[in-house]
């Protein structure tokens, strides 16, 4: 069955927002009375969502209060600390003329999601943005893809997850959709590997080749 339909996952993806993330976690930390973390020890909350993270680090920590303050720098200043991967853009756009069905989906919160698609100039070529309500609906990304199957019709052998992360290749795992790994972000080899990926691509430019020979 031939593939009509591409999920792209944001952060490690589309774009490097490590920066940002990090700073808006060492400060929501700091204003809790936390130690501030190194960027490994900021490395395994890029991803994930905090509300399933931060409490593994932070044992007894007020998740809602952390959430609250990381949001309090990221709407201003935190989500423009971000970079497009070289030739993610350009390959976007082919696959946009090529006739694909293309959605974010993305564990960043939806509002900001729309916010960097549009500061990138990116929107054009995406049918949908998608990501977690504020409120933490869809937080689990097994669930936002499995909302994502059905809100595009698609069959799920029709689909393809793109991500750097092994919560990407379990949702496609758990839909039954293609998973395709992609080295440029904050997983490696080995993670996407060992979570079942079919496919793992170390640039961009593979891209439209690698979607083209899944079946």
């Amino acid at each position: 069955m031939p593939v009509t339909t591409l999920f792209f996952d944001l952060d490690g993806t589309v774009s490097n927002n490590f920066e940002g993330i990090g700073r808006c976690l060492n400060y929501a930390l700091e204003r809790l009375g936390h130690a501030q973390l190194t960027d490994a020890e900021v490395m395994p909350f890029v991803g994930p969502p905090f509300r399933e993270s931060l409490p593994k680090k932070f044992p007894g920590i007020d998740v809602e209060q952390a959430l609250h303050l990381y949001r309090e720098r990221y709407e201003h200043t935190g989500w423009q600390e971000n970079a497009l991967y070289n030739g993610i853009a350009e390959e976007i756009r082919r696959l946009h003329l090529q006739g694909f069905t293309i959605a974010l989906c993305t564990s960043k919160p939806r509002v900001f999601a729309e916010r960097i698609i549009d500061h990138f100039s990116l929107t054009r070529y995406f049918d949908g943005v998608h990501g977690p309500e504020l409120d933490g609906r869809f937080d689990k990304k097994t669930d936002l893809l499995a909302h994502l199957i059905a809100h595009y019709a698609v069959a799920p052998q029709n689909a393809v997850m793109i991500g750097d992360r092994d919560k990407d290749v379990e949702a496609a795992q758990h839909v039954g959709a293609h998973s395709l790994g992609v080295l440029w972000g904050f997983g490696s080899h080995d993670e996407l590997h060992g979570a079942g990926a079919k496919r793992i691509i170390a640039q961009p430019s593979e891209l439209v080749h690698t979607i083209h020979s899944l079946a």
